[in-house]
């Protein structure tokens, strides 16, 4: 009798288990998913996209893992999953490039509205103020005055040409009327570093890689760059609250699956997704990142992408950025 209990107790937990991973229309997935991030390793998106891949294996019973396709600003991955079949085994997980890159590029391999359907705005993170200790600012309003009296001493590093950190300084310059020279880095690091340094003593970089100097008083933190304030630094004042509305940006961690994607698996991975970034270690990973967990829906994500392909279309036109051949 023993026997046979235990044989019904394996066969209900079989049972449950596959319910449970059942969940998807028409068995979806039975086989591996490839999670494209268009980015190296070990970067913001390829952390979130790990961290979110990692969990829908757990719950779904399926491998999903992650490539990296690096290149052309993201574009590489990007188009690589635009051209994917719309089966939901290639999904891609991008940041701010893809909706910077339509209007940074003169001639952008795919259409940010047509080749992708939009799952869900994981998390963002905002964009953030700094500078070094020896520059005599507290506040925003103090920073515009100096960065008006001396502009040739004062130059703003940013993580490179088409960074929403970079098109942020631009914004902020064009709002504020400030004619400070914008410097343009390989990457977040050698930003950040060359703001530690001196060299560029004052810098508009992503929140996450620059928590650490700001943690360590390298760097002094004056404003982060979103709506509301950072829930990793709930201290600094936003742009707004700091007397200069209208400059809201952030970076964003989006999931996308090809164009023509059926509607029933766009909703099943919203939901599962959804499921992921409610989990509280998931939250404390991302607020330990800087960011900020969203969620939203298909319908509300892809609202956001097509206000911010506008936003950042403008702010590239009339800060005459140049366009990418």
């Amino acid at each position: 009798m023993k026997v046979v209990a235990r044989a019904l107790v394996c066969v209900a937990a079989v049972i449950v288990t596959s319910a449970a991973w059942a969940a998807g229309p028409a068995g979806y997935p039975n086989k591996p998913v490839k999670v494209v991030v268009p980015f190296a390793p070990a970067g913001p998106t390829d952390v979130m996209a790990r961290l979110i891949a990692q969990k829908l294996s757990e719950s779904t019973g399926q491998q999903f893992y992650v490539e990296n396709h690096a290149g052309a600003g993201g574009n590489l991955g990007m188009t690589l999953v635009a051209k994917s079949a719309p089966d939901g085994y290639t999904i891609l997980v991008a940041s701010s490039s893809y909706v910077v890159n339509p209007s940074l590029y003169a001639k952008n391999p795919y259409d940010a509205f047509k080749d992708f359907a939009p799952v869900t705005l994981a998390a963002a993170s905002p964009n953030i103020v700094v500078v070094h200790p020896d520059v005599p600012v507290k506040t925003m309003k103090e920073l515009v005055d100096l960065l008006k009296k001396e502009p040739a001493k004062y130059s703003i590093a940013n993580p490179g040409v088409g960074t929403t950190p970079q098109l942020a300084a631009e914004l902020f310059k064009l709002n504020m009327k400030v004619d400070a020279t914008s410097v343009p880095f390989g990457g977040a690091g050698p930003a950040i570093q060359s703001a530690v340094a001196g060299h560029t003593p004052v810098a508009f970089t992503a929140l996450p890689p620059t928590a650490p100097q700001v943690q360590g008083g390298k760097l002094r933190a004056l404003a982060v760059t979103s709506a509301k304030r950072s829930a990793a630094f709930p201290d600094i004042p936003t742009m707004a609250e700091a007397g200069m509305p209208g400059q809201e940006s952030e970076t964003m961690q989006g999931v996308f699956l090809p164009g023509g994607t059926p509607k029933e698996l766009v909703a099943y991975l919203n939901a599962e997704i959804k499921k992921v970034m409610a989990m509280e270690d998931v939250k404390k990973k991302c607020a330990d990142l800087g960011f900020d967990v969203v969620a939203n829906t298909p319908e509300q994500f892809t609202a956001y992408i097509k206000a911010e392909v506008d936003k950042w279309g403008r702010v590239i036109k009339d800060a005459k950025v140049p366009q990418i051949q």
